[in-house]
């Protein structure tokens, strides 16, 4: 029998609260950790959320909670789902449930208190394992303790149907072969997600970005992303994506997931714009992957520092290094002491504006806009020289 050790998250005395008011409720044994904290803790990798699954319906565990003590709030009552706040530390507490009917996007459950009802509708058998308050740890599929331990990901039961009930489970295959996955993709996992990719048409553009970045922000996405590309599913998300070589290159120095969607996608603002409005990505994220993939202003490694620091005050810091870090994939040359400027340079604010012109007798208007335009220019070509601002006003108001 497998037992969890040395696992902090497991004896916290948050964790022990929690479980000691549903057992309170349900008796010994009512309450087991599922998913990821157990999945994690086999894997030697760090856990962050505790999850809980019990055959205690929501209310009883709300009503468990409130004696203890805990604060009880009802995030997803309708799927059976309350989370528990001890010492300021949530926990999601689910009823053990069985699905009704599922429309390949949501799913109608009804509650159960069979463990092994639950386990049977949960994505991937790494994922179908609980662990009780001892730490020992129940496998109802009978392989998901040897999949955690060998890194492989595979379907509960028949891949198809996990795949039919929820489509999303398509991109969390990939995205779970990016973080967990060792070795060759499991081939019946993978042919049902080829098989089945149209389905991803039925995704709501907000469930498909978060999955995708949660992807592209892995350790290491590149094997995921080429065996999506090989599946056809990486086209059905983003068919603007070609050569994956930048990718590559780009997410072997970077981790930023937005940036390594950007080296998926041509250099290109408008299409950039395009897949960030369908992808429903936030204001900040759509203009910084528009800065990132606008090709004017080109940002080359082989840059000295006058040409360097005259593109960063043109584009700003985080498009700079954004430009810097896919041209450097590009062309397979870092430049750390472009890379350093970019970082640490204090870009200068413009010396001069309008009062400055008021003061040598130009009324406001659009004259005072191309002049000071017209001195930005020449200071920037200049490499931003700290002073003989009034002679330079000066010599523009006296030439045509």
């Amino acid at each position: 029998m497998t037992r969890l050790t040395g696992q902090p998250w497991l004896t916290a005395p948050a964790t022990r609260a929690v479980l000691d008011a549903l057992e309170a409720e349900g008796g010994a044994g009512c309450a087991r950790f599922v998913g990821g904290s157990v999945r994690n803790a086999l894997m030697g990798r760090a856990v962050d959320d505790v999850d809980i699954a019990t055959p205690l319906t929501p209310e009883r565990v709300i009503a468990a909670l409130e004696r203890a003590g805990l604060k009880a709030v009802p995030t997803g009552v309708e799927h059976g789902t309350v989370t528990a706040v001890a010492e300021r530390r949530p926990f999601e507490i689910t009823t053990l449930r069985r699905d009704v009917s599922t429309d390949g996007r949501r799913a109608t459950v009804a509650f159960t208190d069979d463990w092994a009802e639950d386990a049977a509708r949960r994505d991937f058998r790494l994922n179908a394992l609980y662990a009780d308050g001892d730490g020992q740890v129940f496998d109802p599929t009978g392989l998901g303790v040897e999949d955690a331990q060998a890194g492989r990901i595979v379907f509960v039961g028949e891949p198809e149907r996990r795949i039919r009930e929820d489509y999303l489970r398509i991109l969390r295959f990939f995205r779970f072969m990016a973080w967990y996955g060792r070795g060759a993709p499991d081939a019946e996992g993978l042919a049902a997600c080829a098989a089945l990719k149209d389905g991803l048409k039925q995704l709501s553009a907000e469930r498909v970005s978060k999955e995708l970045l949660k992807l592209l922000s892995a350790p290491d996405p590149r094997r995921a992303v080429q065996a999506m590309a090989d599946a056809g599913v990486l086209a059905e998300v983003l068919p603007e994506v070609g050569d994956l070589a930048r990718f590559a290159a780009l997410s072997v120095e970077h981790d930023d997931p937005l940036l390594r969607l950007a080296a998926l996608l041509p250099d290109e603002a408008a299409g950039a714009e395009a897949v960030a409005r369908r992808l429903r990505l936030s204001n900040a994220q759509r203009a910084r992957l528009v800065a990132a993939l606008d090709p004017s202003a080109a940002v080359r490694p082989t840059m000295g520092p006058e040409a360097g620091r005259a593109a960063l005050y043109r584009l700003g810091r985080e498009t700079a290094l954004d430009r810097l870090a896919l041209a450097e994939a590009v062309e397979g040359a870092a430049s750390p002491a472009l890379r350093r400027l970019f970082e640490t340079w204090p870009i200068p604010r413009m010396p001069v504006g309008g009062a400055d012109l008021a003061r040598l007798g130009v009324a406001p208007g659009p004259e005072t806009g191309r002049l000071l335009k017209r001195f930005e220019e020449d200071w920037i070509a200049a490499d931003f020289p700290a002073s003989g601002h009034a002679a330079r006003l000066q010599q523009l108001l006296e030439t045509p």
